[in-house]
Formats: C-alpha cells, structure tokens, sequence
C-alpha cells in the first residue's frame, strides 16, 4: 500500500533529520507545537501529518517544508537547480516567502517552455533587440 510507505518514508526522514541536528523527539515536539507521542507515532510511520504539521515540524528542523511535503508525496520533487537552491537556502526568508518565489520562478519557466515550443525558431519568433545607435550627441569640440 503506498500510503503506508509514504508515512514511514517521511517518518524516517524526519527522524534522520531530527538525529542529524542533534535535536530530542521532546525539543522538536516542543519547537514544532505537537505532542511527543504524536510526532514518534509520525517517525515510525504510525502517522500521517497534514502539511499543516510538516510545515511546523519543517520549521522546528530548520529545513524547507518543501523537503518535507516531497517525502510525504505531497509535492513532486522538482530539478536541481541552483536558483531552487539558493531560494531554500535563504534563511531570512520566511516559508511563505520562499514557496511563493518558487511558484512564480515556476510559472516564468513554465510560460517560456510554452513559448518556446510554439515557436520553435526563436529567431523569427522573437527578434533579439536592436542594438542602440550611437546617436547620442557628441560633445561639441568647439566649445
């Protein structure tokens, strides 16, 4: 049942995350506003957050609740790439800050992809901007 697996996919990741960080079950419950017995029950795949508890529990890992929504199968996980990265990364940005970045590098990526399959030769679809004259005045030498 893939339903199962996916809770202890994600219980697993929370647990190793939790480890890694050198954080108890306790401090992360505390941190993440749930009850201790819930987030075990949610590490050993017992349970199945809501994205709601991902996002907190996210938060009290100081990790992006986009990690955690992938393993939950919430989210598909998207490509490598370094502006994904660097807007994950940014820790003076809140989650919403970052999940909407992310929505909008998304619909831009997704509108040139669209563009660029109607129009296959870019160069007849869109010719490259005109190079400015240099028809600014030149100083006058006589002065």
């Amino acid at each position: 049942m893939p339903s199962i697996e996916i809770t202890s996919k994600v219980g697993d990741f929370i647990r190793e995350q939790r480890e890694t960080a050198k954080i108890s079950l306790r401090e992360l419950a505390k941190s993440a506003g749930v009850s201790n017995p819930y987030l075990s029950q949610i590490e050993r795949g017992l349970r199945k957050p809501s994205a709601e508890i991902l996002q907190q529990i996210a938060k009290g890992l100081r990790i992006s609740a986009e990690a955690l929504y992938i393993q939950a199968g919430i989210l598909d996980e998207r490509e490598a790439s370094p502006v994904v990265d660097a807007v994950l990364g940014d820790e003076t940005l809140t989650e919403r800050q970052r999940q909407v970045l992310l929505e909008i590098y998304d619909s831009f990526r997704k509108d040139n992809a669209a563009t660029a399959a109607a129009a296959p030769d870019a160069e007849t679809a869109a010719p490259a901007p005109a190079a400015k004259k240099a028809s600014a005045k030149k100083p006058d030498s006589t002065a």
